[in-house]
């Protein structure tokens, strides 16, 4: 079985997504510490991590833009595990457009928009007003036509002007389609024929989640 790793690694201090605060890794138990909890010749460690939802490579279920939403805990497996894999190529900067989508059969898959823009991945380019994004008529597009969730490797799958109204992720998750953002690794998969995989954790009142995302190549 071959496995692409398609996730930023998280380390303290990461800088995912410009003027959001970056994650504190620390160890709330040390193996030294341990030997005071513990029968001589066993230790522990035990780390801790504080961050805000939005970091690293991301799932947005609908309760991350819609109130009446479903949160993490109301995921179902069948929109984030094991999905047939249509990629397509968007634009180095700017809107992938629905052309690009046009006549592709993405019932029932997961659509990855590849840009490369994560090759800017946690310097301040990444950030840049110019970064790829999914036209919002594309959107549409692949929700109409049955596209279970959709990501991109890109800072944000909306444009990012101050005070916009990100109408992509409000559609995808007004229809309940799940939204996976920072993707990295795209280049390594073929156009169709691979799986993708990204779940995250299972919590209740929390709407978006860092994720493992994946994909596992055809022979």
């Amino acid at each position: 079985m071959n496995l692409v790793d398609l996730s930023h690694t998280v380390t303290d201090g990461l800088v995912t997504y410009p003027g959001l605060p970056a994650p504190a890794i620390s160890e709330h138990l040390t193996f030294e510490s341990s030997h005071e909890v513990y029968a001589e010749g066993t230790e522990f460690s035990i780390g801790r991590i504080e961050m805000v939802a939005n970091t690293g490579t991301y799932l947005d279920t609908p309760g991350h833009r819609h109130r009446d939403g479903h949160d993490l805990s109301g995921l179902p497996l069948e929109k984030c595990a094991l999905l047939p894999c249509v990629v397509v190529d968007g634009p180095a900067t700017g809107s992938a457009e629905l052309s690009l989508f046009a006549g592709l059969d993405v019932a029932g898959s997961a659509v990855l928009v590849r840009t490369g823009w994560s090759r800017h991945f946690g310097t301040e380019e990444y950030g840049a007003a110019e970064h790829p994004y999914l036209a919002t008529d594309a959107a549409r597009w692949l929700a109409d036509h049955g596209a279970v969730l959709v990501g991109i490797d890109s800072m944000n799958i909306d444009a990012t002007p101050p005070r916009g109204d990100r109408p992509v992720h409000t559609l995808l998750l007004e229809r309940e389609i799940p939204v996976v953002e920072h993707l990295t690794g795209l280049d390594a998969l073929p156009l169709t024929g691979a799986t993708f995989t990204a779940v995250p954790v299972k919590v209740a009142g929390m709407s978006t989640f860092p994720v493992r995302a994946f994909a596992v190549l055809p022979d």
